[in-house]
């Protein structure tokens, strides 16, 4: 494959975007016309094409439905102030995700078929990126082990795909959070570190369970002796202890989210101290007590950024301050939106220009 520009292209006969209603966006309801399909087999990349999204054909006996062979990233495209349109930091999407295949012994597409499928596929997908402010066009690459084949092994065959659909902020509003000190999301010398399927599908049973007692999200702890902090829900956590931009350090069960990377560079571009280090949950717990601890936010794709309001610790519930503009999550929130926007310089040249 020489040629990834000449992508070949099979439209759609009747778009569905008349079916949207933008100023009125569901996270993950809508998706756009068309999406990216490649297909691995005999030990390479064969041709990829953009075809209408439609559903996939499979064996029931395809090896990613039975032993969890499946790896996808998260990224978004936006609409820019001067009406073109940004995919933001493909270069650090692809490095996870070719870290998160690797680990799951999975075939990793080049990075010119990641980088040029994006392209592509948001070029002819153009008109589905939202104009409203903190709206988005969702962009999914994913591979699965496709091999149809019932014994437990390594694939030989895999199907890579991007689709795309428009969505709205999340989170705008401050959540409650409870930290979890009896179920784990990952543990040391796991997949916590790689976005594999069965990372979230382990989740959702302690989550369910926090929301039944009135929390949204948990906070999830080191499954050696649940005393240290390391996610919120699905995304990096930070904290502002002392006038300190806080979150744990990364491992081998901490995701390196590309918006806690951002953030992070964002901080330090700004004059704030930041520190990657473990968070004890006493730490926390004393910090509330003392009142040094002035945010909390989770980090992460979806939501960008997501306020805390409540830490439920050990049974006690903690209160954050009210947050306001003055914020430093609003503060950061609103620099990386207007760099992604072209409102301001992007300095570190994360933004990939369609």
């Amino acid at each position: 494959m020489e040629l990834l520009t000449e992508i070949p292209v099979k439209r759609v006969h009747r778009s569905t975007i008349t079916e949207v209603d933008f100023s009125n966006l569901e996270f993950g309801k809508y998706t756009s016309d068309h999406m990216l399909l490649c297909d691995y087999t005999n030990g390479e990349w064969q041709q990829p094409m953009i075809l209408p999204f439609a559903n996939l054909s499979l064996s029931p006996s395809t090896l990613a439905l039975h032993y969890g062979q499946t790896v996808f990233e998260g990224m978004k495209a936006f609409r820019m102030d001067d009406g073109r349109i940004n995919i933001f930091r493909i270069d650090k999407h692809y490095d996870r995700f070719v870290k998160s295949l690797d680990r799951l012994c999975m075939a990793a597409p080049s990075k010119e078929l990641f980088t040029e499928g994006l392209l592509k596929l948001v070029d002819t997908d153009k008109a589905w990126v939202p104009k409203q402010k903190g709206a988005a066009l969702y962009l999914r690459p994913f591979v699965y082990a496709s091999e149809a084949r019932f014994g437990v092994k390594i694939s030989e065959e895999y199907r890579f795909i991007i689709f795309s659909g428009p969505v709205p902020e999340l989170y705008a509003n401050p959540i409650k959070v409870k930290v979890e000190t009896n179920y784990i999301r990952a543990a040391k010398g796991g997949t916590g570190f790689a976005k594999c399927g069965g990372n979230y599908g382990g989740a959702y049973y302690p989550t369910k369970l926090a929301r039944e007692q009135g929390y949204e999200q948990v906070l999830w702890t080191d499954a050696k002796e649940n005393k240290f902090i390391e996610e919120s829900g699905m995304m990096n956590v930070m904290f502002v202890i002392d006038d300190t931009l806080v979150t744990p350090l990364l491992s081998d069960s901490i995701l390196d989210g590309v918006t806690r990377d951002s953030l992070l560079a964002l901080a330090n571009d700004m004059g704030y101290k930041t520190e990657e280090r473990p968070v004890a949950v006493e730490e926390l717990a004393i910090a509330f007590r003392n009142k040094t601890i002035t945010e909390a936010f989770g980090a992460g794709t979806a939501a960008v950024v997501a306020p805390i309001q409540t830490i439920n610790i050990n049974g006690i519930d903690y209160q954050l301050p009210g947050y306001n503009k003055d914020s430093l999550l609003n503060k950061l929130k609103t620099k990386l939106e207007n760099i992604r926007t072209g409102i301001e310089a992007d300095v570190h040249e994360w933004n990939y220009i369609v």
